[in-house]
């Protein structure tokens, strides 16, 4: 049978962090109130039932416990050392952690990059010693804390409560204080890391640990930076299909906009690419430490909105239009109440009841009142979140009202949130709702606002669905970038960064972007015969390359309507330059032809961020671009759903779909634009800054009419150029091959699409096949279903890569995968897990050596250092094509099974 399987498990080294069966603190002391003495003391006080060892070379002793010299004095293999010696020790003590095989290393000394190029230097060495699987945190850092388990690996004097969420914070200061917080509100931890300078392990490293611990079902972060925002990104989107991820980021205000010719470059602020990172990987964004508690709450005890439709339901007409105010200020909705809801509230309320929403069931409403609105409100179709505000008067009860309402908390789709207002009067009503699970707020507008983060979340979360994948024929995709990429170079070579207008305009059009038809004049004869072959009236624009000093001279246009003008306005360019730049210019102009639309003027543009790379823009634009100011980021690449939210976040959107009698704008060629533009920045990481401005939209027509491009200077090489957050769907894996009977297939990396072609593939596997993927026999509902199969098909190809094999089916003429196989990466990206599995009636056939080869091919692609597979020992035919190529066999502690490795460095 030629099935290969890995088996689920942990994918991480970093379970050596959280989970130590022994710690070794270096620098050990018990000097009063040093750093050193309180690690060690909090790992021997406390509950942390491993093996503690203190490491220092001038001690002989430490609170009792002997000192060993060095860390390979230390009698075991040490899981975990803590690092606290003056920062120019640590160099040395981690290549000796790494030559002693240590598992993890936290280094909570200060003074590395923080303190400027010395130690930046230090974190270099200390980089070029971590060597293996040896992994680490900070310096600079808290330490971390597993309160489930009782470890407190930091300075800070208590240990968390233990609990199910993750708290990874950049600020030892506020982890403390956080900390301080929660053990007065009894809020409990799985587990707390200060994150120091991320030398190694990183926010992406920690997402996927977390993701996959059991006992953590949220994960907060307090980011001052993003580090490695591919890896973050990559990670979070994985891990936020089952727990939700919310951040608060400090530096909101930053004015971080660049200075540039760019309208683009102008208007991208750093935070506002954060912001649509976060949107694009499902990450929660919050705006205060409470919040970020709270949501992490709310989100735990509720179910997400399908929509932004609020109901508010109240018994005072003031809170209900404060909750409304807040709603409406927001970007969530106030649900329309239905006319069968408004009978069935009229059946029992007083004649005098609101009548619409806010449902105001007025000030005498005792529980029962509240009771049978809440009915008919949660049942409203029209309605996809509900909050229920009690003001206390002299005739509510407080308490008999909230053990009503509780009978809600569960059984239906929808969140129900509270607010009880007041203080010890409404306090055991309190307590009451939030035992049951129902999230209770003091005021209905941070009830409100709770719902607005909810429904953000759920639309976050439905955007990990849209991946990223080329829809035009990949040999079509390929010899259209070959062919702007040539046109790239050629500027490059010359030494130019600015792309004319005709060269920018060529690159807009090979990615099917319509541009308004422009040549260049090299005389003013033909300038005339240009301009008579466009059509008056046109306009001349300045086009001038500097050969020698390369400097960029300012240019003209103008609208003309006869051959006189057109000669007058070339001489005048011509001087213009000549009088700038000198006689070794090349003298030109472009002519372009008038075009006369009614439409609305639009900008497109692209500009690189310093952490997230190239970021897109998309708004109004025009000559007044920066006075409106009404435009949206995200990160390419975008699917033609992606493209549409982009366009959605601006003002000009609804103008597009048609307003005061003016026709609707061909949205859908729209969104292919933008689409082709975002490949077209992923195509081409030399590009430094694109501007499409404007880009007329009417009911007749799309048209570049402008178009800018500037290059990242040739002496930047390749490598050093800024890469996309987000990997776009890599077409250089898609190839053809002819079976032995001389069916022809295509391998290629999964898509979104091929779910309903995974269901029927799943359907073709006998029993035999399933046992010896997944080593055990699972249920072909469970293989199928839509949960898991998302999972399988919205793949990051950053973490993992699933190659199909396509057919079409003889009888039936539809499309069929007879074959899949898998790259899982590790945490350490140069290694990763393998898997495949042939349908039954194709193997035998060379399929699965085939699909083997090119599994191989791109895992050296993609810089792969090491595969491993597990495979069931009877599994013969699998364990002789591991042979094949080279693999080396390990027996599991299950002698049913052996793990076949491939260093692919030895075997290239």
């Amino acid at each position: 049978m030629e099935t290969l399987a890995f088996r689920s498990g942990d994918r991480s080294t970093l379970s050596y962090f959280f989970s130590p069966a022994s710690v070794a603190v270096v620098g050990a002391t018990d000097r009063a109130g040093s750093v050193g003495g309180t690690v060690l003391k909090n790992l021997l006080t406390g509950t942390y039932k491993g093996r503690v060892y203190a490491v220092n070379p001038v001690r002989r002793e430490v609170f009792g416990l002997p000192c060993h010299a060095s860390i390979g004095a230390v009698p075991e293999t040490v899981d975990l050392v803590v690092v606290v010696t003056p920062a120019n020790t640590v160099p040395a003590i981690v290549s000796e952690c790494v030559r002693a095989e240590a598992k993890s290393i936290v280094v909570i000394s200060a003074g590395f990059k923080e303190k400027g190029p010395e130690g930046a230097a230090l974190e270099k060495q200390i980089q070029s010693e971590l060597k293996g699987t040896t992994r680490l945190i900070g310096p600079n850092c808290l330490g971390l804390m597993n309160p489930l388990i009782g470890l407190n690996a930091t300075f800070a004097q208590d240990i968390a409560l233990p609990g199910n969420v993750a708290f990874l914070s950049q600020s030892g200061a506020l982890l403390t204080a956080i900390l301080d917080w929660s053990l007065g509100e009894r809020a409990g931890f799985s587990a707390i890391v200060s994150t120091g300078s991320m030398l190694d392990v990183g926010w992406g490293d920690l997402l996927s640990f977390f993701g996959d611990d059991a006992h953590t079902k949220s994960i907060l972060l307090y980011m001052e930076s993003i580090g490695d925002a591919r890896s973050f990104l990559s990670a979070a989107r994985e891990v936020s299909f089952s727990k939700p991820i919310i951040v608060i980021k400090a530096g909101r205000s930053e004015a971080a906009s660049r200075a540039a010719a760019s309208h683009t470059g102008a208007m991208t602020g750093s935070d506002e690419v954060y912001e649509a990172a976060f949107r694009r990987c499902g990450v929660l964004r919050v705006q205060s430490i409470a919040e970020l508690f709270h949501m992490a709450d709310v989100l735990g005890k509720q179910p997400r909105p399908a929509g932004p439709r609020l109901t508010i339901l109240t018994n005072a007409g003031g809170p209900g239009v404060l909750a409304t105010d807040a709603l409406l200020a927001g970007h969530a909705e106030l649900a329309p109440l239905s006319g069968e809801s408004e009978r069935a509230l009229s059946a029992f309320l007083p004649a005098h009841w609101s009548h619409a929403n806010p449902i105001d069931i007025l000030g005498d409403a005792d529980p029962e009142r509240y009771a049978r609105a809440l009915d008919i409100a949660l049942d409203d179709p029209n309605s996809d979140g509900l909050l229920v505000i009690l003001a206390p008067q002299g005739m509510t009860n407080p308490a008999q009202v909230a053990e009503r309402v509780k009978t809600h908390a569960k059984g239906h789709a929808k969140p129900l949130l509270a607010s009880w207002m007041g203080g010890r009067g409404v306090a055991p009503g309190v307590e009451v709702l939030n035992a049951s699970g129902i999230p209770t707020f003091s005021y209905p507008d941070a009830g409100v606002r709770a719902f607005e983060s909810m429904w953000s979340y759920s639309e976050r979360l439905e955007s990990l669905y849209e991946m990223s994948f080329q829809a035009d024929d990949p040999a079509h995709a390929s010899a259209r970038r070959e062919r702007a990429r040539q046109l790239i170079e050629q500027v490059a070579f010359t030494g130019r960064t600015l792309l004319t207008e005709i060269e920018s305009k060529t690159v807009l059009e090979l990615y099917g972007i319509p541009i308004v038809p422009t040549t260049l004049a090299k005389s003013e004869d033909e300038a005339v015969v240009l301009a008579m072959k466009f059509g008056f009236p046109v306009v001349l624009k300045l086009h001038s390359e500097i050969v020698t000093h390369k400097t960029e001279v300012g240019g003209v246009r103008l609208n003309l309507s006869g051959e006189q003008e057109v000669r007058h306005a070339y001489r005048a360019i011509a001087s213009s330059v000549t009088a700038k730049a000198g006689a070794q210019a090349f003298l030109g102009a472009t002519v372009q032809s008038m075009v006369d639309v009614e439409g609305y003027e639009l900008i497109l543009g692209s500009s690189v961020d310093s952490q997230f790379g190239p970021v897109l823009l998309f708004g109004s634009g025009g000559q007044l671009v920066e006075v409106y100011r009404d435009q949206a980021l995200a990160l390419p690449p975008l699917t033609s759903t992606l493209a549409e939210r982009l366009m959605e976040r601006t003002k000009i959107f609804t103008a597009l779909k048609g307003v005061r009698g003016r026709k609707t704008v061909d949205l859908d060629a729209l969104k292919a634009i933008v689409v082709r533009f975002s490949e077209l920045v992923i195509d081409h990481p030399r590009l430094r800054e694109i501007d499409i401005n404007p880009l007329v939209a009417s009911s007749q027509q799309l048209l570049a009419l402008d178009a800018r491009m500037v290059l990242f200077d040739r002496g930047i090489t390749d490598a050093d150029l800024p890469r996309s957050a987000i990997r776009r769907y890599p077409t250089e894996y898609v190839s053809h091959w002819t079976m032995k009977d001389g069916s022809n297939v295509v391998f290629r990396p999964i898509r979104p699409e091929d779910e309903m072609l995974m269901v029927e593939f799943h359907k073709s596997l006998s029993d035999s096949t399933v046992y010896l993927r997944y080593f055990q026999m699972q249920r072909l509902e469970s293989r199928v279903a839509h949960e898991r199969l998302i999972r399988k098909c919205f793949l990051d190809y950053d973490r993992e890569i699933a190659l199909v094999v396509e057919r079409v089916d003889k009888e039936t003429g539809g499309r069929e995968l007879i074959g899949v196989g898998r790259l899982a990466r590790q945490q350490r990206i140069e290694e990763a897990e393998l898997a495949v599995v042939v349908a039954d009636r194709c193997q035998g056939a060379g399929l699965g050596t085939e699909l083997m080869c090119r599994l191989l091919q791109i895992a050296r692609a993609e810089k792969m250092r090491r595969i491993e597979a597990h495979i069931l020992s009877k599994n013969s035919p699998m364990i002789a094509l591991a042979k094949r190529f080279h693999f080396d066999f390990v027996p599991d502690e299950d002698p049913a099974s052996l793990t076949a490795t491939l260093d692919l460095g030895r075997n290239s």
